[in-house]
């Protein structure tokens, strides 16, 4: 059964805990497939930067670890985390690991994929691709992971009005 809202959706937090996604309503999102080994692994430090500058705005980021790239993100939530805390001072939430495409897909990149398809459809093909939501919980726009964190800052500005 697929969600009608994005606000039904729920995903466990990196720490264990089970995050109702309606907790970001009213809230602009990017929600981001991440990786710790990863070619894109730096775009930590922009969506770090985005997130500091628009969080008071009502921005958040979510971060999902994937390891279904290249074994990209072979680590425990723990050593993840520690990951992203010492090397780019990561603040934003994130979650614990899942997969992007196939039949386990979390239901939260289901709901994106169904709604905002890529180049190849709706497959994701790579770590780092990104999805803005916005602050009605609508799914706006997809970004490949080539797409730098600071190319995605005008959008965003432009949803938080």
């Amino acid at each position: 059964m697929s969600a009608s809202s994005f606000y039904d959706l729920s995903a466990t937090t990196i720490n264990g805990k089970e995050q109702p996604m309606e907790d970001y309503s009213g809230v602009v999102m990017l929600v981001v497939n991440v990786a710790s080994k990863c070619g894109f692994t730096p775009q930590y430090e922009g969506l770090q930067n985005l997130y500091e500058r628009y969080a008071s705005r009502g921005f958040v980021i979510l971060g999902f670890p994937c390891d279904q790239f290249g074994h990209q993100e072979p680590g425990t939530e723990e050593e993840i985390m520690q990951f992203c805390k010492m090397n780019y001072g990561v603040t934003f939430p994130m979650f614990s690991k899942i997969e992007v495409n196939g039949p386990n897909t979390h239901p939260v990149i289901q709901f994106l994929k169904d709604r905002l398809k890529g180049p190849e459809g709706k497959g994701i093909q790579w770590n780092f691709t990104k999805f803005l939501i916005d602050n009605s919980g609508t799914p706006v726009k997809r970004y490949e992971p080539k797409v730098t964190p600071e190319e995605i800052a005008p959008d965003i500005e432009m949803y938080l009005g």
